[in-house]
């Protein structure tokens, strides 16, 4: 049997309650609807952040945003331009991995991983990359009263911005190949290069990582898809992300490769789920937070021929499985240093789930809270101690604290608390676990771009308000 090609689809911001197959009636998601129809749907798959830059990396490396130095950035949850952070060459990713197992490899989209040469996708595995290297508002915008002007807070951390984002840079593999990009192009693009991968490479094992920018905040959209939205630009930003993954599946329907792909949909973290459209539901919290409106996320696998078509899986599961559960289906080597993924490679066959599972909430470097099986103890909020429990089975929107009544299970879940903090820290608590690793780190960083008046780019300005 030869390897599987993989096609991680990957959005920003899409919310739990954001495609037709886990309950909206807000969007058109045909495709992804048909998807999950072909595949399997989880119901309880988590990002290991409720921010980007620390699950893309988490995704990447099988491992909790603070055993790979991912928890916080100079005290920032995020990585932004001209920063001197970023992932360590030093991990193992998906892509390196999978490089290593004989698979072509292309990274499209949004990376957000570090944008420093030496933090770009292709020194992480990716023989190619084409996109932008952190989030889509992170160029040249129209900066409103009253919103968080993060250039301004990263100079005062001496972080080379001065008082303004530069030009978003588009980067063809390490060099920019554009500036200040038309967005309302851009998934058409991705789209496009997509394509082109598949193809180049339909004669041997492939991985695509398409890492869109949508739903994140500024959307601009195609007008074909704004005039048919029920749901303003988000609804948009929703069909073009549903069309672009037809545009995939139609094309491994022509190569002949649909039972030779495992593609898989899923998001980076909960949705702002705000007045601009998303939806967590029927889930408590937001982007952000430690509800679980915050980290879990739509998951579907299609694999025709091995993965049971219209299959749901309500196991406890994460993005840092992907990467022992690829490197078990691909034949590929994991890395010698700890991970903290498990091979989910039986739930795709239809098998049942570790009731004991646990999976810790991670918020910045601070443990936030721990679930196993049903239960989920929450042990901080913001930077105050708390001791809530809830029956993520019964109560999925948490809002019955039964920690009362549960005393046992409360002890239980503080325990695996302790056991994970002893290994990964809990900087709330001034506890600093021996299992961290650090991050990347150069020594002269600056931006990828610096502002010109004289040069011709698409616009000089974004004009939208709205900010991710």
């Amino acid at each position: 049997m030869r390897q599987p090609n993989i096609v991680l689809i990957n959005c920003d911001d899409l919310g739990y309650g954001d495609l037709g197959c886990y309950g909206s009636q807000r969007n058109d998601t045909p495709t992804l609807d048909r998807l999950a129809a072909e595949g399997m749907r989880f119901t309880d798959f988590y990002m290991a952040s409720p921010v980007c830059s620390p699950s893309r990396g988490a995704m990447l490396t099988g491992c909790y945003p603070p055993r790979i130095g991912f928890g916080s950035f100079d005290g920032l949850p995020v990585l932004f331009p001209g920063q001197r952070l970023g992932l360590d060459t030093g991990e193992t990713t998906l892509a390196s991995m999978l490089r290593d197992a004989g698979y072509a490899t292309q990274h499209v989209g949004k990376w957000h991983c570090g944008d420093q040469p030496e933090f770009l996708p292709t020194r992480h595995g990716f023989d190619h990359s084409f996109g932008i290297p952190y989030s889509n508002d992170m160029g040249r915008q129209h900066m409103p009263d009253g919103m968080p002007n993060w250039p301004a807070k990263l100079a005062e951390m001496g972080i080379a911005i001065a008082d303004e984002y530069p030009p978003l840079p588009l980067l063809l593999d390490d060099e920019v190949f554009e500036q200040q990009p038309d967005q309302a192009s851009l998934t058409a693009r991705f789209a496009a290069e997509s394509v082109r991968f598949i193809r180049a490479n339909q004669d041997r094992p492939f991985f695509l990582y398409l890492a869109h920018i949508y739903v994140h905040l500024p959307i601009y959209v195609q007008q074909r898809f704004a005039d048919a939205s029920h749901n303003g630009a988000y609804g948009a930003a929703v069909a073009s992300i549903d069309w672009t993954t037809d545009v995939i599946l139609t094309e491994l329907r022509r190569l002949g490769l649909d039972e030779d792909t495992i593609v898989i949909f899923t998001s980076d973290n909960g949705s702002r789920a705000r007045d601009e459209g998303g939806s967590n539901e029927p889930l408590r919290g937001v982007k952000g937070e430690t509800w679980d409106g915050g980290l879990r996320v739509p998951f579907i696998v299609r694999w025709p021929g091995r993965v049971p078509a219209g299959s749901v899986c309500s196991a406890v599961t994460s993005a840092i499985d992907l990467l022992p559960t690829f490197a078990s289906l691909a034949g590929g080597a994991l890395p010698d240093r700890p991970i903290d993924g498990h091979d989910i490679t039986p739930l795709l066959d239809g098998a049942d789930g570790d009731s004991d599972r646990v999976f810790a909430y991670y918020r910045g470097n601070a443990l936030a809270a721990v679930r196993q099986g049903r239960w989920k103890l929450h042990v901080a909020r913001g930077d105050e101690s708390v001791e809530e429990l809830y029956d993520l089975v019964d109560d999925v929107g948490e809002t019955n604290d039964v920690s009362g009544e549960q005393p046992d299970v409360v002890a239980a879940l503080s325990a695996i608390a302790e056991s994970i903090r002893a290994d990964l820290g809990d900087d709330r608590l001034g506890v600093d676990g021996p299992g961290r690793r650090s991050a990347g780190v150069v020594d002269a960083p600056s931006p990828l771009t610096t502002y010109d008046p004289g040069h011709p780019y698409f616009a000089n300005e974004y004009d939208l308000s709205d900010r991710g």
